[in-house]
């Protein structure tokens, strides 16, 4: 195939437009290369596209348009194409959808230019407003990041020209700035931190496989507070010293801000961030830069996977087992296990990094395919907290209160010692269901089969699947009757009521991630906390997530067998991790460590599991009986929901497809279903699911794209298939 195409050759565009097929085009003035990223006309329109090759010429060349132009990026590589290919065909979406996941860029047919950008500046301004503060402290708590106008304006909430006023007071600076600038060079020979012997040992195995410049996969293993982190920079330092990029993938934003105070630390620069809570401006410096090889190391959220790379060397998933990984909407794709495909075409290096790593990478090294690293101590002086039961079933509590007198005692004793308390519930909101005490009706939500959550902090009701929100009645909407709606079961806000009751001198801090507007101020919040800024923290699993708290030394899990119920085939492995996990954050620095967690089944063996440690046992014993069902990692699956305005089309649809399951038996796939969703209705639409599994070697892609297409879908029905589910609503 020609690499590159003279003046008015054919060529072959897939655009970033739902069309199942490449557009011929003429290549444009002075000609261009395969990957180019183009400007075409698509009817009245100009869309952007890539050049994927010679066009087809099955179509009257006199009618073919030409190319408007070529864009200023660097060509798209092509082992990004076969990526994109790969995935497309693993995940069964169609290519234009891979390309707007690719090119999640705004601005990228922009010329380069000069523009104007704002930071802090270091002047007073000479009297303070509300919309002046807003501005200054979306500078200051978005750091180094730089804005243009409209964007520093939209992001605070204010008008430009109060902006420009503080320009001339100099508390905001405006500077001319070339478009898109290289990152700093980081320095991989500054001094690391000194690592421990299995540190040291750990670092030298990972250096020398990316030294090899071969793919790889290999789990890094360690319990909570072992230093991981310190062993996978050491590798990212290797990486940089190769002259190749690095990748380091984070569950959650708000763990990103310690992370790039070590990483400076580490190189003495700041690495290039990628998330949401970047501003659209840096989000095109970032993808530009990385495909010029301006940007060394990325550190960012799941989609950074599909930022063009030109030397991608290294790829680390931190905390690999979190379910935040799994993109559950638009392009159903799970980063960890797509890292290891673009690492693979890359000939690069990944490194799964986790204290209680997901059952399918824990298989994959038992078997051989990855390599395993195991870090067996904690860091420092730190020490693995002691873990008991408290058995809910011997204490007195009344039916409205949730932290039992056990729990009690051993946050006092935190109190007065002037240490930390974590109390871990994985609930948002007041409670979970609102019932009225005189007919029995829940409130439930007008677009979904969900209960509505009572938000008392919002002082509304809230749906968490759809959003919906609604004030909390006076009366019941069934009976009429006042006074008689109450709340059933906890949430955190309910429970922190209880905390403020039970400790009225505490100071109490709510971490839950619907308690803040943005991901910067949930950040700012757990700043605080780890410098002492509570001395009882209530959380959500936001908690779980490798945040380092150093005063806390007690840990108290309200409901440990929340997670235990219901048909999800991985409830019992999550419970496993999260209770591990969330057990983890007690005990960071010198002082001993304590969790307790809550259960009226303490005799489950995921109970007995946590409490005695025994991970591998566990592990092997759910790995058995996973083999036994023929689920994953030992069988594959695939979920199909059809959504629809009318419950009975889905139920047809769904009817259709089960009956027309011939591709499917001839790969011995078996089909369940059509049944409703766990969550049947969601914004309106009804929602029926069907369940595919097959054994692991089966060719279930293929017979899913044939079986699909015997069905002709109505306009307004949605189909969506999810290889490996993660979740079954």
């Amino acid at each position: 195939m020609p690499s590159h195409f003279e003046e008015g050759a054919l060529v072959g565009v897939l655009t970033t437009q739902p069309l199942d097929r490449l557009l011929d085009y003429k290549a444009p003035e002075g000609g261009c290369f395969v990957g180019a990223f183009v400007e075409v006309p698509l009817g009245p329109r100009k869309v952007l596209g890539v050049v994927w090759g010679p066009g087809r010429g099955d179509f009257d060349i006199s009618k073919i348009r030409s190319v408007i132009r070529v864009l200023d990026a660097a060509p798209m590589l092509d082992e990004m194409r076969q990526f994109l290919g790969r995935v497309a065909d693993y995940t069964l979406t169609p290519m234009p959808a891979m390309l707007r996941l690719a090119t999640r860029s705004p601005g990228l047919g922009d010329p380069p230019s000069m523009r104007k950008v704002y930071r802090l500046g270091h002047a007073e301004p000479d009297r303070m407003t509300d919309a002046r503060r807003r501005v200054l402290e979306v500078l200051s708590e978005y750091g180094g990041l730089s804005f243009t106008l409209g964007e520093l304006a939209e992001t605070a909430g204010v008008t430009s020209s109060v902006v420009k006023g503080l320009v001339k007071q100099g508390a905001v600076s405006e500077e001319e700035s070339p478009r898109d600038l290289p990152y700093p060079r980081l320095d991989p020979e500054l001094p690391g931190k000194e690592l421990t012997g299995d540190q040291a040992a750990g670092a030298e195995v990972l250096g020398a496989a990316i030294r090899s410049g071969a793919y790889g996969t290999t789990l890094l293993k360690g319990v909570t507070g072992s230093g991981k982190t310190e062993v996978y920079l050491e590798a990212v330092a290797e990486c940089l010293r190769k002259g190749r990029q690095a990748l380091v993938l984070l569950p959650e934003i708000a763990l990103t801000a310690e992370f790039l105070k070590r990483v400076e630390a580490r190189f003495g620069a700041m690495p290039t961030e990628w998330h949401s809570g970047v501003t659209m401006t840096e989000r095109r410096r970032a993808w530009k830069m990385v495909g010029e090889g301006g940007a060394q190391l990325v550190v960012g959220a799941r989609s950074a996977l599909f930022l063009p790379f030109r030397d991608l060397g290294l790829i680390v998933i931190d905390e690999e087992h979190d379910t935040s990984y799994k993109q559950e909407d638009g392009v159903l794709y799970n980063a960890r296990d797509m890292a290891v495909l673009r690492a693979s075409i890359a000939s690069a290096q990944v490194v799964l990094a986790s204290a209680t790593p997901s059952l399918e990478s824990w298989v994959n090294a038992e078997s051989g395919k990855y390599s395993r690293l195991e870090l067996k101590s904690r860091f420092g002086a730190s020490e693995l907290p002691d873990m008991s039961a408290i058995d809910m079933r011997d204490e007195d509590l009344p039916s409205s209160s949730w932290v039992s007198p056990s729990l009690q005692a051993a946050v006092r004793e935190r109190l007065e010692a002037g240490e930390q308390s974590l109390l871990f519930l994985n609930r948002r909101g007041y409670a979970p269901v609102t019932i009225c005490r005189a007919c029995g009706h829940q409130i439930a939500c007008d677009h979904c089969d969900a209960r509505m959550v009572e938000h008392r902090f919002l002082k509304r009701l809230v749906c968490h699947q759809c959003g919906e929100t609604k004030p909390m009645p006076e009366v019941c909407p069934s009976c009429e009757v006042e006074g008689k709606l109450a709340p059933v079961g906890p949430g955190v806000e309910r429970l922190h009521e209880e905390a403020a009751a039970l400790f009225p001198d505490a100071r109490i801090a709510v971490l839950s991630s619907d308690l803040f507007g943005s991901a910067r101020a949930l950040k700012a919040k757990v700043e605080e906390i780890a410098s002492g800024g509570a001395d009882i923290v209530i959380g959500t699993q936001l908690v779980a997530k490798g945040h380092n708290f150093p005063l806390l030394t007690l840990v108290g899990v309200i409901d440990a067998d929340l997670g235990l119920q219901g048909s999800d085939l991985r409830a019992a492995e999550r419970t496993f991790q999260l209770m591990r996990q969330v057990a983890g954050r007690a005990g960071r620095a010198e002082r001993a460590g304590l969790a307790l967690l809550q259960t009226f089944q303490p005799e489950h063996p995921v109970i007995r599991a946590i409490l005695s440690g025994d991970e591998e046992g566990f592990w092997r014993a759910e790995a058995a009986e996973r083999k036994a069902a023929g689920v994953p990692p030992y069988g594959r699956m695939a979920g199909i929901v059809i959504s629809s305005p009318e419950a009975q089309q889905a139920f047809d649809i769904g009817g259709a497809l089960a009956r027309a399951d011939g591709p499917l038996r001839r790969i011995g796939a078996q089909v369940f279903g059509p049944a409703p969703a766990p969550i049947a209705r969601i914004r309106g639409r009804h929602r029926v699911r069907l369940l595919v599994k097959a054994e692991k070697t089966a060719p279930l892609q293929a017979a899913l794209a044939q079986w699909v297409a015997q069905v002709r879908l109505p306009a307004n029905l949605r189909l969506s298939i999810d290889i490996d589910p993660q979740n079954f609503f």
